[in-house]
Order: structure tokens, then sequence, then C-alpha cells
């Protein structure tokens, strides 16, 4: 059986991202750089997460955290990440508008589900045997999944800033009970990571 982790950064107040999201904010306004600053100002303080987010066997994730267009699909976007993107695996982008396979360099194929988060799920799962899926966001997609009782193991990245408004995780999400399995402390944020059981 597949084993389910979710990865997503979040602010102290629960907001993944601002509100206004487009192709110029990709993550809202407000101070929403400070979401991922430790991404790229720290690298060597978090490299075992991020090394352990992309050696997933297979990624999730929703049509806005693949690009900003809405409606029928804008054929030239090929994702935010240019011409090799980090994941070098299968990743199913939820839409509700079809799309043919997207390979791309480094060995990312974008597959364009329209079934929803069971036929995404069902699909990695084909993909990976009994390897690891990662749900790479961004809010409405991993509450979705959250909500279903799919997800094994989440990990929240906190970073030392609110943001008063945005996508909020857990919106819409019955109850969880969250044993906490490890924290990772680090200049910019604080890793944790919970094993999720349902009440």
């Amino acid at each position: 059986m597949a084993f389910v982790h979710a990865y997503i950064s979040m602010s102290a107040d629960g907001y993944v991202a601002g509100p206004n999201l487009s192709a110029d904010k990709p993550f809202g306004d407000g101070p929403v750089d400070e979401l991922h600053r430790w991404m790229f100002d720290t690298p060597e303080e978090n490299k075992a997460i991020t090394e352990e987010i992309v050696d997933a066997d297979a990624f999730i994730m929703g049509r806005n955290m693949f690009g900003p267009i809405r409606g029928e699909w804008d054929l030239s976007w090929q994702g935010w990440w240019g011409d090799e993107p980090p994941y070098h695996k299968p990743v199913f982008v939820l839409t509700h508008h079809p799309r043919a396979d997207l390979p791309m360099a480094g060995g990312t194929t974008f597959h364009f589900v329209t079934g929803g988060i069971h036929d995404a799920l069902e699909r990695a799962r084909e993909a990976t045997g009994d390897g690891r899926i990662a749900i790479a966001g961004g809010a409405a997609t991993l509450n979705q999944f959250l909500a279903a009782g799919l997800v094994d193991q989440l990990t929240l990245t906190i970073a030392p800033v609110t943001l008063g408004a945005g996508q909020r995780l857990f919106d819409g999400v019955p109850p969880l009970s969250l044993e906490q399995l490890k924290v990772r402390t680090a200049s910019l944020a604080t890793h944790i990571t919970y094993r999720v059981t349902t009440h």
C-alpha cells in the first residue's frame, strides 16, 4: 500500500498563501515571501527536509499550484519551474479541464486529472506501487485529502510571520488527531511532522 505524506509551508496564523493569487503574485498579497524564505535563504539548514520532499515516488498538486490559469488551458504554460521541474517523477495535477500529459526535462511528467482526488490518488498508486506519494499543495487540495482521510503523515513548515487573510489550511476539514513524530527547528522555520488519524 502506498504511503501518502503531505508537505506544506504556512504562516503562524495558518495561511499557506495570501489573497489575490496571479501570475505576477503566485502566492498572493501580503508578506508571502516569508513563507518560503527558509528554502531559498537558508538551504543548508533545511537540506534534510527539502531532500525528503523531492524523494517521493509521485506527487499530487492542485491546479493553482501548477499555474495561475483559470478556465481552459493556455498550452504555452508549463508550470512555474522552467524546463526542468524539481520533481523528476510523475506529478498528477487536479483540474476540471482535460489536457494531454506534459513530459519535461529531468524525468518529470505532469498528468492532468479531471476525476478528483480519489482518481488522482489511484493513478499515483498505480505509478508507485508501494512507494511514497507526496501531496504538494496547495491549501484547497490538501484540505480535500485531509477531509477524506487520505493522508498518512503531514509535515507543516511554520514560518515566523502572520498573513491575516488568504488560503487557510484545515478549512472544511473535520477534527483530526495529530501524533507528533518529529520537530526540526531552523532559523526561518519550524518543521513539524505528524501522523494523521481521524476521530
